[in-house]
């Protein structure tokens, strides 16, 4: 109970990944399954370097072949004899998304984007990843077949706790004319919640403070982010910040921040240009820290009580996040907002 209380985000409260497996044949020795991998976060995409999707076999299943992914290894594979050795023989396997660009006969849809997936506020067309995999020394029967355990889930770094496997109903599928449907042979679900305290008990950005009428700027407060890391951080202009492997992205997500008083990755500086009686105007500044990460597919979400009553946005695509409507509408007050960045 305490851990889906950690996982629970009051502005996105229904937002999760849902990893669905659809075995849509059955082989000699085991199935071929779709795995199609739902982002229904309304603003958490998953970035670059991607995804990474870990399980444990229930039997002594291996993989035979892979299509739109690849596991990190192999593992070991002495005893099968011949030409015929499978793509992975781990008991644990670690699935990876493909890079843009490989072969159309490694190809399925929605796949080798190199695991970088949208959010489904952001876009829904991009909030999904898939890959085909052929498993063998399985059961070949919805009877026999037992379902993979102990899902995790790095999107890139961690974050995420996958429940387990759950067989649900079949998933239908329409052919292109629509007038006629078939089924996969056996579906099953895992749902995969996010929450920060298993990334880290510091907050990963801090928001500063400045206004038209007054001079001082009010800053983040020093060590906003925790200061642990502190002796790890880059000063500004020092020639380290150019030496080789500090932008590169790391599958820890660890970050090579600059040297700051708040040693935050982030910071949202929130200016008010103007504000009168029927409106106010602000401007956002949005600072990375992180020489290691590019937030290129970046969202910021901000909780205000205007802020569904906005009339004006510049240079960017902004849309309002009402998790309880009925709640928003008798706390919010009536005052018209300009945005901009």
């Amino acid at each position: 109970m305490q851990q889906l209380l950690a996982a629970f985000d009051p502005l996105d409260p229904f937002g999760n990944i849902t990893i669905k497996w659809d075995v849509i044949s059955w082989t000699p020795d085991g199935y071929v399954a779709l795995v199609t991998m739902n982002n229904f976060q309304m603003y958490r995409h998953i970035m670059t370097p991607g995804w990474t999707l870990g399980w444990n076999w229930a039997k002594k299943e291996v993989i035979w072949s892979m299509v739109g992914a690849q596991t990190t290894e192999q593992g070991d594979c002495s005893k099968f004899k011949g030409g015929n050795v499978p793509h992975c023989c781990k008991r644990d396997p670690v699935v990876v998304d493909l890079l843009p660009g490989v072969p159309y006969n490694q190809q399925i849809a929605n796949c080798c984007k190199g695991g970088v997936v949208s959010s489904y506020g952001q876009d829904p067309s991009a909030a999904v990843s898939a890959f085909q995999v052929s498993v063998g020394l399985a059961g070949t029967s919805n009877k026999t077949v037992k379902l993979p355990k102990n899902f995790t889930l790095l999107a890139p770094g961690p974050g995420y706790t996958c429940g387990p496997a759950t067989i649900v109903p079949s998933t239908v599928y329409w052919t292109k004319d629509r007038r006629r449907k078939t089924q996969a042979l056996m579906t099953w679900n895992v749902t995969c919640t996010y929450s920060q305290f298993l990334v880290s008990k510091h907050p990963s950005c801090c928001v500063s403070f400045s206004s038209f009428y007054n001079e001082t700027i009010t800053p983040c407060p020093s060590c906003s982010c925790g200061c642990h890391n502190k002796d790890k951080c880059i000063k500004s202009g020092s020639k380290r910040a150019t030496s080789v492997g500090v932008n590169t992205p790391r599958k820890d997500n660890e970050p090579l921040l600059q040297c700051t008083h708040h040693m935050c990755p982030i910071r949202v500086h929130w200016h008010v240009k103007q504000n009168y009686k029927d409106y106010w105007r602000v401007k956002l500044a949005v600072t990375n820290f992180n020489y290691r990460l590019n937030y290129t597919q970046w969202t910021l979400v901000a909780q205000h009580p205007n802020l569904n009553n906005v009339t004006q946005v510049f240079s960017f695509d902004y849309k309002p996040l009402v998790p309880y409507q009925s709640i928003s509408e008798s706390n919010y007050h009536p005052m018209r907002n300009v945005m901009e960045f």
